[in-house]
């Protein structure tokens, strides 16, 4: 029992200290690009984008490898080499000297930022088992592959369906990998106002996801939280777009927050669709659309905004991100719409038992706002 406790508050800490240095360098790094490529805004844009689309491609395809180390090395050592990767990384920021290191410092960290997968593994080994011997199935390699766990999205209309909202709001999410540079673009704001709405992005986060979603959840029903969620997220994309001053651009938050209740209504329908025994199939699938996004979403957004700013083109439309990830949103509600509410019976998770929040995975220090719920 001592071990377990020993083992959860070093989780803790890990996880935290991870957690305490994103909210540390988020407000700093994109002016520290800007620095290297003499506020150029177009070029810092287009730079975020490959900062951020590199370090994802390094996490899809490390990240495996890093599960695989934890199982043969130990979980405790492979926590402690993630820890050591991103304060190289943040080392290596501290004292770069062209634009170049820095893009090294994103390599090292993406490939060891591994800390959350492997610290939810940590805390499977010190629980115990549940799930019954005879509910287990047996590996293969074609259900395991990041690319093979995605056939299971397929087993049920509705399940493909839900699969593809979840694809456009991971897209959509990574919109706040411009959240600084847009800021610091429009209402030329500085660090300490960047940290500022970032403060406000976790309060709403906390109030919304620990407070509300289950309530909302149990009073509305999967169904109707998730396309009410996207409207919400939709709306706040448009208000930020469209906002002419700083005031309006942090008022977006809170309404962008309201997002959050959609995560964990997906994930309880689609949870629905599939059997006891098929769950952590479900949640590999997952896992990988959140990757292919994190890869495609930072590099989409990023270069939308740097070539709506191109001071070369006729016109600038700076909100053209925000305007884009609306669109996917609202398209996403749509599709929601068409979603059958699932007859939860008596022996199962009910609309009320759904977590408010869910542990995120891979959050680095390449974005600007938190994750979203998976």
């Amino acid at each position: 029992m001592k071990a377990r406790k020993a083992a959860v508050v070093f989780i803790f800490i890990t996880v935290m200290l991870d957690m305490l240095a994103l909210g540390l360098i988020a407000p700093v790094l994109p002016k520290l690009v800007l620095s290297f490529l003499n506020n150029d805004m177009t070029r810092a844009a287009n730079w975020n984008g490959i900062f951020l689309t590199v370090f994802a491609a390094m996490q899809f395809f490390f990240s495996p490898v890093i599960g695989v180390l934890s199982d043969r090395f130990g979980r405790r050592p492979v926590l402690l080499l993630s820890s050591l990767g991103l304060g190289l990384d943040y080392a290596v920021m501290a004292v770069a000297p062209t634009i170049g290191w820095l893009f090294v410092g994103r390599i090292i960290s993406g490939i060891t930022a591994s800390s959350i997968p492997t610290a939810m593994a940590y805390i499977a080994d010190v629980t115990p088992e549940s799930l019954p011997q005879d509910q287990r199935r047996k590996f293969t390699w074609r259900r395991a592959n990041p690319v093979g766990s995605l056939v299971l999205l397929r087993s049920h209309p509705d399940l493909w369906k839900l699969a593809t909202i979840q694809f456009l709001a991971y897209v959509s999410h990574e919109i706040f990998a411009i959240w600084a540079l847009y800021a610091i673009y429009r209402f030329a704001w500085d660090p300490w106002s960047i940290a500022k709405s970032l403060f406000v992005v976790g309060v709403c986060t906390a109030v919304i996801s620990g407070g509300l979603t289950g309530r909302i959840v149990a009073w509305l029903g999967e169904r109707r939280t998730l396309y009410i969620g996207q409207f919400f997220g939709a709306l706040g994309m448009m208000v930020a777009g469209l906002a002419r001053s700083g005031a309006v651009y942090v008022a977006s938050i809170p309404i962008i927050s309201m997002w959050n209740i959609s995560f964990p209504a997906a994930q309880g329908i689609m949870t629905h669709h599939v059997s006891e025994r098929e769950q952590g199939e479900l949640q590999g699938a997952i896992s990988s659309l959140r990757s292919i996004a994190f890869v495609i979403g930072p590099f989409l957004f990023s270069w939308t905004f740097a070539w709506f700013i191109n001071p070369k083109h006729l016109f600038q439309v700076p909100g053209a991100g925000y305007y884009l990830a609306a669109a996917l949103l609202f398209t996403a509600m749509l599709m929601a719409t068409r979603i059958k509410q699932p007859q939860f019976p008596a022996t199962s998770t009910t609309p009320s038992e759904i977590p408010d929040v869910v542990l995120p995975e891979g959050v680095t220090s390449g974005s600007v706002a938190p994750e979203p719920p998976q």
